[in-house]
Order: structure tokens, then sequence, then C-alpha cells
């Protein structure tokens, strides 16, 4: 053995060396980084260190200086595939780099002693989850994840792929100083304050995982505490070391007594009989040695026949902390074989093993960088990589999840994962933010459309199509001219002649698409289409908004001198003008603009309606609106225009093109003397100030509603009118046991709700009802009887509405939300606060539906009868509701205990799967009430995000349930078809076919390979497997 302490190796600072907290080697070897105080991450290569004694070594020493904190660097890491590079800071920021091929375009900073960079490292992301300190770091052996731990006591897992936050681990109760991963890829283990190791279960998420799909992943297994009981609270770390054969752990800053010691704990049974003593001071960092060793060199004594070693191996374990001694231990001995005392001048921060098992690279917080190079054969003699593997397989480690059941269930798993390296790629991009999600391959709703062709498994992306050139460029750059001298010259065009031409190098602004800018006034998507030319400017477009009107004063009549003129302009601030208006003659101030009659009468209360008598024996009272003197309905179900003109969402022009119902209620005195002889209400339907016809009520009108098909109103006595476009009464009058306070109208559904809380349904084109009148009391009374100590107030009807199949939808002032079945004549509960605060899908939607396109080759420019397009489910009946609950219940403070007792249930025992258990029943729920409510879209994104969920969870009752609920009629045609019979039974959902809907489910489960002997056999029936086939054969051919 022989110490390497290179003077050149250090972070240098003026007046003395940085404290160095932390290093690693590079998968290959090649690379040692660093990082210390000075806020660098320093990348050495490890051939210099070895070589520093050589006086002939002429190569480069530090490769790379990178410096993106703010703060000290506690932990860097190299990933195990050798591609990144992570480190954690105080500055609460985890850097990820990545090696950049090309050379580096800058040269050391101006005014430093840095070196110029040899390699090209630069930030990939940085990743912002801690609220404070980040102690250590660690990567999974297979690069799926990063682990950061820190002082906030939460250990973050990072994807290894998109680096998104996957989940935030909060069971340790105090700061958690150290993190080490299980060879076999199924544990990790991280150790804290709070005098614990925790040992955390996990499984490799995919490279297009999401936080739902790995809510039941990465789960708390076990937790030690024997060995941390009485552990000092003074080390600046507890990194823990896994062995390479799998089977053990060491657990650094461990007591035996008053002793300090390090604790090996078995795998498994997790208990930690083994003590390492002999350390006088607490231990800060332990590492195993990566290579496997056996005490004998490898000869023909003990080797088998198949060349495999018959020797015992034994893993080599270093241990070092505040007494700054460093000590290697092997498991053949029951001492340590090696022990060096005084290695530094203060504690030792890190220790970190090249490849090879025999070099031992040391860290401490004195600035010193050393290098432990052991001779051959004195740790042992290495045992093969093989011997290694070997140990692992016996937990697990390169074994797939379940057993592929043959040739079908890994053509039906490729096919499953066709689309997730275009969809990682479009999913870092939408991370990221530099818009590359939005120039992807877009994923067909509902079609199952054939992708590239495949080469070597991997997709070849299309190049990008340029845009057609212009003719007026090609005629620009082609223009001859002919000189004073008789010579023909092609004239030079300049940059700028063909700005307006062709796409300008700025950046272009990611435009929402124009399908949903036609959407009904209850879209919740509040967006300027900027695709569309917009007229709100002023007379005069935008100079005039931008400069003003240079028009002239005009002559006011008795103002000869200019005396309002120079006023105006004195009054007008500096840079700003005086507020003036435009007449004929010129501009003239507001004062002097002559009052226009106002065509449209502002609506005003007139009284309270008549109330029913029936209201005083009623268990349901509902407010009745007060009678006023106008009231307006356009045909489109818009805002109707202000009365002045002007629109007051764009500020320009009203719209005139709408049909308008206006009801005028008799505002004047009764013209016999008799106050119950008023004049007849009037019925008017403009359009662009001509009327189309007239009608008049002999009672005052409550309210009106009305779409393409009809125009309905409601009088105050009960009854309901209703007329075509045109005019012509559709039906006699509809007398109700009440005065009407809520109607609403969709497609021919005509709804209308009384004050004595009945409900009435109608369809207006067949003249029939889909069930009898029903009444709210159900849902009105549900929050009178709770629990509590004394009454608490009825909750009140936000919005009550109907949706394009008739289906009566309630939003409550307590957050619920109710439908009618007018299949099982009961009310049902669609939204409610538990979910809000229980399930992880609250207010979310699935992260492929902004790729989703509509199953037909044009979508709609209109959402046509409330048919919510793909593009825009939130404006979907049940995400209204799920608003609505957030508005009422979160958002004004009620759930405040709710959220104390959800938060309280998670860490009790007996409550681990609740979180999951809720989130699955929410997305039920879900899928449940849009077959209900007949919401075609949302029903396949629901029953995709349902799927995704009990797949990635392996609930294998669950999805064989519903793989056979969808495929009954499958079976049931092929039955038909051999005995020559007609189907009886209905093969769609919710307008989608079950054949097209378990083509997509089977698609999405096929890549777990646990549920594939559920799944192949559905994929045979489907001949998905077959199509599959036939590509292949096809690519082959080609």
């Amino acid at each position: 053995m022989h110490l390497i302490k290179p003077l050149w190796l250090n972070h240098p600072g003026d007046l003395k060396d940085f404290e160095v907290y932390s290093c690693h080697v590079s998968p290959d070897g090649s690379r040692l980084v660093t990082a210390a105080g000075d806020g660098h991450v320093r990348i050495w290569s490890t051939e210099a260190i070895l070589s520093s004694a050589n006086p002939e070594y002429t190569k480069p020493k530090q490769l790379a200086a990178i410096s993106h904190h703010s703060g000290t660097i506690h932990a860097v890491r190299f990933s195990s595939n050798g591609k990144y590079l992570a480190s954690g800071a105080d500055d609460k920021i985890v850097c990820v780099y990545q090696l950049d091929p090309h050379a580096p375009t800058h040269v050391s900073t101006f005014g430093s002693n840095e070196p110029p960079p040899i390699e090209n490292w630069r930030v990939l992301r940085r990743l912002i989850g801690h609220d404070n300190d980040v102690q250590d770091l660690g990567w999974s052996h297979d690069s799926s994840i990063l682990v950061s731990v820190g002082l906030d006591s939460k250990v973050v897992v990072w994807s290894g792929h998109t680096f998104e936050k996957l989940k935030t681990l909060s069971n340790h109760q105090s700061h958690v100083k150290g993190i080490t991963f299980d060879p076999a890829n199924k544990y990790f283990a991280t150790a804290s304050d709070d005098r614990t190791i925790k040992i955390y279960r996990f499984t490799s998420p995919p490279p297009n995982a999401t936080p739902q799909d790995q809510v039941n992943n990465f789960m708390l297994e076990h937790v030690i505490t024997e060995p941390f009981a009485l552990s000092p609270l003074t080390t600046y770390f507890r990194r823990c070391s896994w062995s390479p054969d799998g089977a053990h752990i060491a657990a650094a800053n461990a007591t035996n007594g008053p002793v300090s010691s390090v604790a090996i704990i078995a795998r498994g049974t997790w208990d930690g009989d083994i003590n390492l003593i002999g350390h006088e001071g607490p231990v800060e960092v332990c590492a195993f040695s990566p290579r496997m060793f056996h005490r004998d060199p490898p000869g023909p004594d003990n080797m088998d026949a198949s060349g495999n070693s018959t020797q015992h191996s034994v893993t080599v374990v270093a241990c070092a902390g505040q007494d700054k001694t460093l000590s290697i231990w092997n498991t053949s001995y029951a001492r340590p074989f090696i022990i060096t005392q005084e290695l530094a001048m203060k504690s030792i921060s890190d220790l970190a093993w090249a490849p090879n098992g025999e070099t031992l690279f040391i860290t401490s917080l004195d600035g010193s960088i050393m290098t432990m190079v052991f001779e051959p054969g004195e740790l042992g003699y290495p045992a093969s990589l093989h011997e290694n593997e070997k140990s692992l397989s016996k937990f697990g480690a390169g074994r797939r999840v379940g057993i592929v059941e043959g040739t079908d269930a890994l053509l039906l798993e490729e096919s499953s994962k066709a689309g997730e390296a275009r969809a990682v790629q479009g999913r870092m991009g939408a991370l990221m933010g530099d818009g590359g999600a939005s120039h992807s391959a877009p994923i067909t709703n509902g079609t199952n459309g054939t992708g590239p062709a495949l080469t070597n498994g991997a997709s070849t992306p299309a190049a990008p199509t340029e845009p057609p050139a212009d003719q007026r460029v090609e005629k620009l750059k082609q223009r001859v001219t002919v000189t004073k001298d008789g010579k023909k010259r092609i004239a030079p065009m300049l940059v700028s002649s063909a700005s307006g031409i062709g796409e300008s190098s700025l950046p272009q602004t990611q435009l929402v698409s124009a399908t949903t800018s036609g959407a009904r006034s209850d879209n919740p998507h509040n967006i300027l289409d900027l695709s569309k030319p917009y007229d709100g400017f002023p007379k005069g477009g935008l100079a005039s908004m931008l400069i003003g009107n240079k028009r002239k004063f005009a002559e006011i009549e008795g103002d000869e001198a200019r005396q309002v003129e120079r006023r105006l302009l004195n009054s007008a601030r500096p840079g700003g003008a005086a507020i003036v208006l435009n007449g004929e003659n010129g501009v003239i101030p507001p004062a002097a603009a002559s009052s226009k009659p106002v065509d449209a009468e502002a609506s005003k209360v007139l009284r309270p309606a008549l109330v029913n008598p029936a209201l005083s024996v009623s268990q349901v009272r509902l407010a009745v609106p007060k009678l006023r003197s106008v009231i307006v309905r356009t045909m489109d179900g818009s805002e109707p225009p202000a009365t002045n003109g002007v629109d007051h969402t764009t500020g320009g022009k009203a719209q005139e093109d709408n049909v308008l119902l206006e009801a005028r209620n008799a505002t004047g005195p009764s013209r016999t003397g008799r106050p119950q002889d008023h004049d007849p209400a009037r019925i008017n339907c403009t359009k662009k100030g001509q009327s189309l016809w007239q009608d008049f009520l002999p009672k005052s009108v409550l309210l009106v509603t009305g779409n393409v098909n009809f125009f309905a109103a409601t009088c105050e006595d009960g009854s309901v009118y209703a007329w075509s476009p045109a005019g012509r009464r559709v039906l006699s009058a509809l007398v109700m046991e009440a005065q009407p306070v809520i109607m609403d109208c969709r497609g021919w559904w005509l709804m209308c709700i009384t004050a004595v809380g009945m409900c009435y349904v109608w369809n207006l084109q067949t003249m029939c009802a889909p069930h009898p009148p029903i009444s709210l009391a159900p849902i009105l009374d549900a929050a009178t009887h709770t629990q509590g100590p004394h009454l608490t107030r009825s909750p009140g009807i936000i919005f009550a509405r109907l949706n394009s199949e008739g289906r009566i939808v309630v939003a409550m002032s307590n957050g619920d939300g109710y439908t009618y079945s007018p299949m099982m004549y009961v009310w049902q509960r669609i939204s409610e606060p538990w979910w809000a605060v229980g399930s992880q899908y609250w207010n979310t939607t699935d992260s492929s539906v902004g790729n989703l396109q509509s199953s037909s080759d044009k979508a709609p420019v209109k959402e046509i009868d409330d048919q919510v397009s793909v593009e825009n489910v939130s404006a979907g009946i049940i995400p209204m509701l799920e608003r609505n609950t957030t508005n009422q219940f979160l958002l004004q403070g009620r759930a405040f205990y709710l959220q104390r007792l959800i938060k309280a249930l998670i860490s009790a025992e007996g409550y681990e799967s609740f979180e999951a258990c809720v989130s699955v029943a929410h997305l039920e729920n879900r899928v449940a009430a849009a077959r209900t409510l007949g919401a075609r879209e949302e029903f396949k994104i629901y029953l995709t995000m349902y799927v995704k969920r009990i797949g990635a969870e392996g609930m294998k009752g669950k999805i064989e349930e519903l793989l056979r609920s969808l495929t009954g009629d499958l079976l049931a045609e092929e039955d038909d078809s051999s005995n020559g019979s007609a189907k009886t039974k209905e093969d769609t959902i919710c307008g989608w076919s079950k054949e097209e809907l378990l083509r997509e489910v089977v698609l999405i489960l096929g890549k777990h390979r646990d549920l594939q002997r559920i799944t192949v056999p559905y994929a045979r029936l489907l001949g998905i497997v077959h199509e599959r086939q036939d590509d292949q054969a096809m690519i082959t051919e080609a």
C-alpha cells in the first residue's frame, strides 16, 4: 500500500485550501470528482493522480471546474451508467451535469487563476425540491432514479430520465445525512439524525414515469433503530454503504454501549448484531469496495471444470470519521487489517473506491485529497464480476418483474412500449419548457396509428420538413438590373427586405389552438386567441390606440378664443393626453358631447315575486327570483350585449348578429286603476335591432332561456311557455305547482326547478319526459343531519344545468356535485370534498391529454351540443363540478380539519395504503360518473388513467374483471357468427366500441410482465400480436 497526495490536488483558496466534502469516481475509473466549500465541482484525471510521481507525465490534470452553485457543495455522484453527474449544495438545489462531446467554447474566466477546461460539462437540469441544505445523493444501479436527502428531513426521488420529481418521502423526523442503494436494485437506505436507518423498497420506474404512476412505489419497508439509540448528533454526515454482494449495509455513526462503532446490518432480517469497534470518535462515512475478493490467487486448485472459482468470496469495507483515522476491514478477519491514524488534520468527509476495487480516494475537511493504492493481493485477489452477479442474482438483481409468457407476450410488450421513447422526449421537452413536446407526432385518440419503421429497436425520427419557398422571395433573389454602362447585374437583396415574407429568427409565440376559441361561455380557458384578428381596438386601429388621434379640436359654440382647448391641454399630465371624444367636426370635450338616447333599457327590480302558498308547508323551500323589468337571453347562451353597445370582454363594438329574446314586464301604473289589471308581459325576438317576432303573456315573466332549437319563458304564476325560433308556440302552457326558480336548456332538453324543490325535464322534440318529476330534498337535506353538537346550515344550489344527454347536474355550496340517473331513478354524487383531500388525482388530467387529438380527421370548430372536445377536456361536466368543490370547500377553509384528519391517517398504523385506495376509488368514481352522464371523451380519458394506475399497482383482480366486461360482446359475436344469429347486446359504452376500448386497455397493460398471463389471451383475440408480426415481417422485407 502506498499513499499519493499531490500538492496540486486540492480546492485552493486565498489563505488556505477549502474544506473538501465529497468525492466520487466515474464508472470507467478515468475521472475523480470532488466538491468543496468554494462552490466548485472539480473533475480530475485519475491517470494524472496515479502518475503524479512521474515527471514526464504531461497530460492535463484538472479536466473541468464547474461552478453553478451559490454555496458549499456537500455531495457529488456520477450516475451508474456514466452519463450524468449530480451535485447537491447548501443552496437547496441539485444540479445535474452532462458531458458535451464538443470542445468547451470558453476559456478560463477573466481574472481567475483557473486553468482552461479540457472537458465541457454543462448543466442539464437544476432540481428544486428541498427546503434546506442537500447533504447526500445516490443513483440507483440502473440509473433510473436519483435520490437526494437533506437537512429538511426529506428524501426526494427524481426520475433518472426526465429528472421530474416522482415522490417526496417525509418519514424521517430529523436531518437526513446519508443515502445508499442496494446493488440488486430492490432497496435504498437513508440515515438520519432521528437515530434511524429507513429501508425503502422500490421498482425501477419506466422512462416516462409520472408522479401519479409512482404513488405505490418507494414504500417504507423497515425502520432500524437499535444500533443508533445513543448515537451522537455531532456528525456532518452519516454516509452508509451497501456491500457489492447485496447482503449487508455498513452503517456509520452507530454505538455499542458507550463506544462508537460501525453497524453491519444483514439484509432481510435488518438486524445489526455485528459491530466494527475500534474508532475513538464517531464514524461519518463507510464505503464497501465494489469488487469481491478471494484469499488465494486463482489457480487450478481452486477452480472447477467450468472455470469458476470454488473459493469463498469476501468483501472489504473502509471506515473513517471524526477521529481522523481510516480503518479497512475484511469479512474474513475479526479485526481491521489496516489502520492509518492521523491521516488528516480534520475529520475525513468521504471515501470513494475506484472500479477496480484496489484504489481508494479520501477527502478531508482540512482540504486534502488523498489516494491510497493497494498492491495486488494486499486486500485479496479480486473475484470476477460474474461472482458479483451470481451473488446478486439470489436477491433478484437483473431479473425483470414477472416471467415472459412466450413470444406473443414479448410482441405485446413491444407494442405497448412502441411510443414510450417518443413520449419521453416530448415529456422532457415539456418539463424543460422548450416547447419540444408540441412538435412531436400527435397521438391519435381512438385509432391505432402505425408508427415509423423500427430499426434495431429504436425509432428513427423524421427530418423536419422545410417550409415551401415563397415565389416572391425567389423573384427578388433573381432580379436583374442594368447598370449605366449597359452591364447586367443581379441586384442584392437586403436582409430586412424579406422581413415581412420569411420567417423571423426571433422566438415564436406558442399560440393556443383556434379549435377551442368557439367554446361555450362556461369554458374555463380564458385565453386570448392571437391566431384571429383582434377587433377590440378603437377607431383608427392599433396606431390610433398607441399614438392617439391627431384630429384638431372642433369649434365649440361660444368659445371663439379656444379657452376649452387650452385648458384641456394644460390639465393633461406631461406625456399624457387629454380625455376627448370624436365629434363630427373634430375632437370635443366630454361635457360638450350630446347625450345619446340609450336603446336598451337597463334592467331593474320591480318587486318580489308572488309566493305560492305551497311553500308554507313544503319541506324544501328555494328562493324565488325577484321580478325584473327586462330579461334578455341570447340564442347561443353567450353574454347579452351591454346597454352602451360596447363589448365588456374586448372593449370593441358588441356583436349584433346574435338573436336576442327579450321579455319586458309592465312597469307603469295600471291603465284601469286596479292593480291586478297591469299590462301584459311583452316577448320580443330581435336580430341586428330588427324584430323577428313578438308575443304577449298575461302574467309577469320570471325567467327566460333558449337556444337554436327553441325559446322558453316562465311566468310568476308557475306556467312555462315555449316557442320555436320563428315564434310559433310549440306546446300549450305547462303548469307547475310553484314558481320556477331555475331554468336551463341544452339541445332539445328543457329543465325547470320550482320553489318547492321539484325538478322537471322535458324533451321538446319528442314531447316526453325521461323520468317523472323528482325532488331535490335528498341532496338538500344531506348536510342537516351531520354529526355535531349544533345544527348546521343547509347547503344551497350554486348552479343546476343539463348536459347534452338530458342529465341533471347540480352543484352545491357544500362542495358536493350530483346528477340524477334516469335509469336508476336516484341521485348520484359525482364530486365531494373527500376526493379533494384524499385523492392524488384531484384537479389533474392525464399527462398525455395534451397530445391527444380527436379520432375524427377534422375536429369541429365549435363544441356542438355540449360535447367536450378532448383538447379542452377541462370544460367538461366532471372537472367543472370538481372546480366547484375546490372553490366552495377548500378555498373557503371548510376542509381544514378534514385535511388534518387525512394527514394523521396517512402516518397511522393500518392506514398505509389509505392514499392509494382513495386515489383508485376516485378514478373509479370518475369513470362511473362519465358513463352515467354519457360524457364520451371524458369517459375514455378517465378510463385510460384508471387502467394505467391499476396496471402500475398490479391489481390483477380488477384488471381481469375489467377485461371480461369489455370482452363479453366479442365472445358473443363469435358464438353468433357460428350460430348465424344476430347480436342482442349493446356493444358500445358511451359511444365507444367495446372492442376499441379493449384494444387500448390491452396495449396500456402490455408492458407489465406480471400481467401478461392475463393480457396475452386478449391480445390474441384482438389480433394485436398478429398485426405486430406482420409489421415486423414488412420491416424485415424492406
